[in-house]
């Protein structure tokens, strides 16, 4: 059964049209969602999921009180290796829901980190991945790593290096990935 991960950058606490709508098939096909605690895109999907009365959700946090669950769903807490609320925190329960997730639905401002490595940890499981870029108002299929190169072609160098340290310490770049630097 597809099980689809929504995420999203922190920066995009509002839900346009077009993501609503492909939220919305979602819900018509009773679809189960695994989703974050964050404020921005995560808050901003559970709001739209919790005004739709969909019960077919459940929130992953890194804490035992999650930050945000907007429906009252049912919480599966992801216990860090560490207690340093830094980014390798949160991103243990992302790593979570790409696990449990068969597709992916994700919300990126142009910009967040956060959100690429959720479409690469999925694209390294094999598993298709839909992307909304806000800046360009449109969606981005991403299932092969050219896919994925082609929609950071326009980052700077210092923000795929970043997402590139990253991808490489989580082994989603197999063997090829960690030998060359990501292609601008």
């Amino acid at each position: 059964m597809t099980k689809v991960f929504i995420g999203g950058s922190r920066h995009l606490s509002r839900l346009n049209p077009a993501v609503r709508g492909r939220i919305e098939k979602i819900i018509e096909n009773r679809l189960p969602v695994v989703i974050g605690d964050a404020n921005g895109a995560d808050k901003a999907v559970q709001r739209f999921l919790h005004q739709r009365n969909y019960d077919r959700v459940e929130v992953f946090s890194s804490d035992d009180v999650p930050r945000n669950n907007l429906g009252g769903w049912p919480v599966r807490v992801i216990r860090p290796a560490h207690r340093t609320r830094d980014f390798d925190y949160y991103a243990t329960k992302d790593r979570a829901m790409a696990q449990e997730a068969t597709v992916g639905l994700m919300i990126w401002d142009g910009e967040s980190r956060g959100t690429l490595l959720n479409i690469l940890r999925l694209l390294a499981q094999e598993k298709a991945v839909v992307v909304y870029v806000g800046p360009r108002e449109s969606f981005v299929e991403v299932r092969r790593s050219e896919d994925f190169e082609h929609l950071i072609a326009q980052l700077d160098h210092r923000a795929v290096r970043r997402v590139h340290e990253q991808a490489v310490l989580e082994g989603l770049l197999g063997q090829e990935g960690q030998q060359r630097q990501l292609r601008l």
